[in-house]
């Protein structure tokens, strides 16, 4: 059995199928973790070298991009070029892993493991959920907040120690120079000389290689006539160290490109903590503050304005949090969320996502943690606050008739001991619902309603002969009317005369359950209906003339629509074969019988052999029926004049003067049907029984369906008579049991023997 085991070390997490033993071995040691991980991957060498090939980068690009990520840049060295033989194949660690992917070549993924790692960047081993906003954002195993190394540099990007340039001459010269810019911020140009260039933009660096280069190359100048044309950009950037501290997971200095910004250097330091103030992220130059960035606005606006862009030496600094408050129930994503000064319980539910469907918007209710001074002896330390919420219809309703649209005031309960929580004077709207201002305080705990189930609400229930029967939720002034339009109207066979209805009793003294009571319905209830407002449906009985009145339904009112009495739609039956109009037939009472329908179908043909009749029951899964159909056309009392059933199939068939002898006989085939003819002569017909032959088990299967076998007791033998359209089947023999044959004639010979001394007792009596 495996398991997936993951590792941290200071620069990536490597993750790999490990044996579950092992696994559960090093569980609490993270080094020995990712040692064993390394072990069970040797041919990890040879994929980090196949990536470096594939990926079409000349080492001095490789070099590059690893120095401008905080890595060595010799530190792929190992696997630029092909294994040497007989050398030991390089051991990669977890560093190796990740600078693969900080050169932005594809995740490895090799059989039998898994490596998601991150570019040089320190990952906190993933935990449980958390449950303040924000946090798990920088829990993933994924390169998020990464600069993108690739591309033009942007426009605003100041140069400085460590970059490396590319200039490039055209024209009457064709030259290329790499530049790299010194610790002291100067790039050296072949005959040309030194230049500054430390926190220059390239427009800015244009303009001064246009004065420069002039001195050397005639041909550059800023008009179109210029015969000599230079450009130049950015190779690969450099790293800045950059501190991160305060409430972060792994506090310290990191290595970051130059064009990482502080959610970078957050993600280098992995992530923020629980405690952390996501509200006011500070970044310290040369230890005075340069700006605030609140997450909030990149977490649920995207707003990336105060995401600024790191230098040298900065340092990000995150606090323990302000004031926070929880909410739970109905809304979109429930959290704890830290709140800024003023900040109501609308803000709340706004960073919350809003509600959801199925809030219920009548009220909200707010938890509120009670100072030392409130807590009187035995009482509870928190009181609740009952919000009043308003639908927005609703309040500008209230406008219109010049009330206030305050949309009700914060209402405490009495857990309160007295003291009315201070609220904002003014109303916010979320969603369809206006908020009352209410000031929210640290620890605070916001609850949004859900509505009910059906099953927990008030509810009503319509059953019997509608178009749509089930459970439907209650209205204060709902009808009857009402209720039947929600089941989709009556269905076929409804009775209009009345309905009952089942409402839960007044008084349960007596064990009652319910009390029934019969009310008048009329024909306003057909919805069906053409252009004219004319009923369109099947006939029935007639139905009551408009007017009677409405009935009011109460709450868990049970209603039942009765079926007309005696009401059925057709009972159809089959037959076929030899009548005159064989098809399916509509019962005309629930007495008809078979005689009846015969004689419906025509009678029967001159070909048709009645003896032969098929005669099959769906109801209760009767099958095949026994029919003499002769007598039941002769005499219409017998027995086999059945009344007919839903489903019935009748099949009549054809006259067949012939008996058809199949199986272990000697010359298989038909014979013609003889008169009063027993099986012997039809099995002599047909050349007699083959040697293989079981005698014993002969059948006969009749023209009606019906088959029969042959017995035989002690020395006395019955064999059905084949009929017109009988066929008989001779079985072979079974050789694959024969002590089965000598235990039958034992026991043949056993009972000779008891007969016999039966006779000879019998005898002397």
């Amino acid at each position: 059995m495996k398991q997936l085991v993951c590792a941290a070390l200071g620069v990536g997490l490597l993750c790999v199928s490990t044996p579950h033993r092992l696994a559960a071995t090093n569980a609490q040691n993270p080094e020995a973790r990712l040692q064993q991980a390394l072990q069970q991957n040797p041919g990890l060498a040879d994929v980090i070298r196949q990536r470096i090939q594939q990926s079409g980068l000349s080492p001095e690009q490789i070099r590059a991009r690893l120095q401008a990520s905080g890595y060595p840049p010799t530190l792929l060295d190992a696997y630029l070029g092909a294994q040497t033989p007989g050398q030991p194949a390089p051991a990669p660690g977890a560093q190796e892993v990740a600078a693969i992917q900080s050169l932005g070549l594809p995740a490895m993924a090799t059989a039998g493991e898994v490596l998601p790692v991150d570019t040089g960047l320190v990952r906190a081993a993933v935990g449980s959920k958390s449950g303040v906003f924000g946090v798990d954002v920088f829990q993933r195993t994924t390169t998020q907040f990464l600069p993108l190394l690739s591309g033009p540099v942007p426009a605003d990007y100041k140069l400085g120690p460590g970059d490396q340039l590319v200039l490039i001459l055209t024209g009457d010269v064709e030259l290329a120079y790499t530049l790299q810019v010194t610790r002291e911020g100067f790039i050296l140009i072949p005959q040309v000389g030194q230049l500054y260039v430390s926190n220059l933009t390239l427009e800015q660096l244009r303009d001064v290689l246009y004065t420069r280069l002039a001195r050397v190359y005639s041909g550059v100048r800023r008009s179109p006539s210029a015969t000599t044309r230079f450009d130049i950009a950015v190779a690969n950037v450099r790293a800045n160290q950059a501190y991160v501290v305060g409430e972060v997971a792994q506090p310290g200095a990191y290595q970051i490109s130059s064009l990482g910004t502080v959610l970078t250097a957050l993600y280098a330091a992995g992530g923020v903590t629980e405690r952390a103030n996501m509200r006011a992220v500070e970044v310290r130059r040369f230890g005075k503050e340069i700006a605030t960035f609140d997450l909030y606005d990149y977490l649920l606006r995207g707003d990336t304005r105060n995401d600024l862009r790191l230098e040298t030496g900065d340092v990000v600094f995150v606090e323990v949090h302000g004031p926070r408050a929880q909410v739970t129930g109905a809304v979109r994503r429930p959290a704890i969320y830290e709140m800024k000064p003023g900040e109501s319980v609308a803000d709340l539910v706004r960073n919350a996502g809003g509600f959801r469907a199925d809030a219920a918007l009548r009220r909200v209710s707010v938890f509120r943690l009670l100072s030392a001074a409130d807590r009187g002896p035995g009482a509870p330390p928190r009181a609740v606050i009952d919000v009043v919420l308003t639908p927005l219809a609703a309040a500008v309703g209230g406008r219109e008739q010049g009330r206030t649209s305050s949309g009700g005031s914060p209402v405490t309960l009495p857990l309160d001991p007295g003291r009315e929580p201070r609220s904002a004077p003014r109303s916010q709207i979320v969603g369809a619902v206006l908020i009352p201002g209410l000031a929210l305080q640290d620890g605070d705990s916001v609850v949004v309603d859900e509505v009910k189930p059906l099953a927990e609400q008030y509810y009503v229930a319509i059953v019997g002969v509608v178009n749509k029967p089930g459970v439907y939720p209650w209205r204060e002034g709902m009808t009857l009317r009402d209720l039947m339009l929600l089941a989709r109207g009556p269905g076929v066979g409804a009775d209009l005369n009345e309905a009952e209805v089942a409402r839960v009793p007044a008084e349960r003294t007596k064990g009652q359950l319910a009390t029934t009571v019969r009310v008048p319905l009329d024909s306003t209830y057909l919805f069906e209906r053409d252009s004219t407002g004319r009923y369109v449906g099947p006939p029935g009985l007639a139905f009551p003339k408009p007017g009677a009145p409405e009935v009011p339904l109460q709450p868990y009112d049970n209603v039942l629509i009765l079926r007309q009495p005696e009401f059925e739609l057709q009972r159809t039956v089959t037959i076929h074969g030899e009548v005159y109009y064989p098809g399916t037939y509509a019962l005309q009472t629930k007495g008809d019988r078979l005689a009846e329908l015969v004689k419906r179908a025509g009678g029967l043909t001159p070909r048709a052999y009645a003896d032969g009749i098929r005669f099959y029951r769906q109801v209760s899964g009767s099958g095949r029926i026994n029919i003499d159909l002769p007598r039941a056309l002769r005499d219409t009392t017998t027995r086999d004049n059945v009344i007919l059933q839903p489903g019935d199939s009748v099949f009549i068939p054809e006259y067949i003067p012939s008996v058809r002898v199949i199986g272990a006989v000697n010359a298989p085939g038909s014979v013609l049907y003889k008169k009063g003819a027993g099986l012997g002569y039809y099995i002599e017909a047909a050349g007699g029984f083959a040697f293989t032959a079981d005698q014993g088990r002969t059948s006969v299967r009749f023209a009606d369906g019906e088959v029969a076998t042959r017995h035989k007791f002690l020395f006395f033998r019955s064999d059905p008579a084949p009929g017109p359209g009988s066929e008989v089947s001779v079985p072979l023999k079974d050789t694959s049991h024969p002590t089965d044959k000598v235990a039958l004639f034992g026991a043949i010979a056993q009972i000779l023997a008891s007969t016999v001394a039966i006779i000879v007792v019998a005898t002397k009596l």
